[in-house]
């Protein structure tokens, strides 16, 4: 249709909707001049106006990334003269990673394994290729299993192998539904494999530990509950950083590190979709390299983490057990395939819970 043929009134909203354009379009280009005010003009920046990134990232590391966020701002602030205002959210690492997923706008993920990055990338919101984009193939602190005992340690819990033993009650989630499970299950199947035996032998004795299993919980949060408040079980398989972090807290936890543990590494990235549609690549993408500065590594090992720069590993060394045989997922086939043999419907997990 030809514009001499739309009616009179079209024309009439046609011109309404080009005056709240053209007005719309002038208070845009107000608000992001220099001297504009904003709700909080004694902290407006002169730099191009204020930016918000949000953070979306597991429980556990709410009280690191307290001390590095106001760091990090006023770092920026200094040097970019643009004030940073931060949404945060945390939760579960899987209830994280879906939310994002189904529309939780972040800008930066911190999750708890990498399994989980990966599902946000097949959900077309980050890049390929993420683990390349930041320092240490985007692992930015680690930690390993802690196994926590009764007071006393009454049933004499000292290694993995414990675990199986007749009579020991044992708490951990239930890898199909939480990261934090999945680790626990490396560690577990690790304990075996990495230390001379052979398949067969790591899924009798995996078997074995499940079968001590009373419950097994959703996520990592409710297996503390059934261990602590319901009082459930001789021992509970934990984060390392938890534990600390709990002592730091005042709860001093019995707890034992095993020489023969999983390395619990931690990625982080940025999420292209978003920052794109927000226009904060800049921003976040400093973030994530400020996490890996000396400062923010000092703050994550304050609660527990194991910090993946060299000079605070060196500063902090005496605060962590050392581990004899440290392995990772990559040394276990790395995430992908991890997932397909082990927690996949009908994959090994599946076997065990069957029998």
């Amino acid at each position: 249709m030809s514009w001499w043929h739309i009616t009179k009134s079209k024309v009439k909203n046609f011109v309404a909707l080009f005056l709240v354009g053209v007005v719309l379009s002038s208070a845009i280009a107000a608000c992001s001049g220099g001297g504009s005010s904003t709700s909080n003009p004694s902290t407006a920046a002169s730099g191009g106006g204020d930016k918000e990134l949000t953070l979306v990232s597991y429980a556990v590391t709410r009280a690191a990334y307290e001390k590095i966020i106001p760091q990090f701002t006023a770092k920026w602030k200094q040097e970019k003269n643009q004030n940073i205002t931060f949404n945060q959210s945390y939760g579960g690492s899987g209830s994280q990673t879906r939310a994002v997923i189904d529309g939780l706008e972040a800008d930066v993920v911190a999750l708890a394994l990498a399994l989980d990055t990966k599902k946000i990338e097949q959900a077309k919101l980050i890049e390929p290729g993420w683990e390349q984009e930041a320092p240490n193939n985007a692992i930015v602190h680690k930690s390993v299993a802690a196994l926590v005992t009764r007071e006393g340690n009454p049933k004499g819990i000292k290694t993995w192998a414990d675990l199986a033993k007749p009579g020991v009650g044992v708490i951990t989630a239930n890898p199909k539904t939480s990261g934090g499970a999945r680790w626990n299950f490396l560690g577990m199947w690790g304990s075996v494999t990495r230390t001379g035996g052979d398949e067969a032998q790591a899924l009798d004795f995996t078997t074995k530990v499940i079968k001590n299993a009373p419950v097994l919980p959703r996520d990592a949060r409710e297996s503390s509950d059934v261990f602590f408040k319901q009082g459930q079980g001789d021992v509970l398989i934990n984060y390392e950083n938890e534990v600390i972090l709990a002592g730091l807290n005042g709860e001093k936890l019995p707890y034992v590190i095993p020489d023969v543990n999983i390395s619990i590494d931690n990625p982080v990235a940025v999420v292209d979709a978003n920052v794109d549609k927000h226009g904060t690549r800049e921003i976040a993408q400093a973030f994530v390299e400020y996490l890996y500065t000396p400062e923010a590594q000092r703050e994550f090992a304050k609660v527990g983490f194991r910090p993946v720069d060299s000079t605070v590993a060196e500063e902090v060394l005496k605060q962590y057990v050392p581990i004899k045989t440290l392995f990772t997922a990559q040394d276990m086939g790395g995430w992908d395939e991890i997932q397909k043999k082990f927690f996949e419907d009908g994959a090994i997990f599946d076997k065990i819970q069957a029998n």
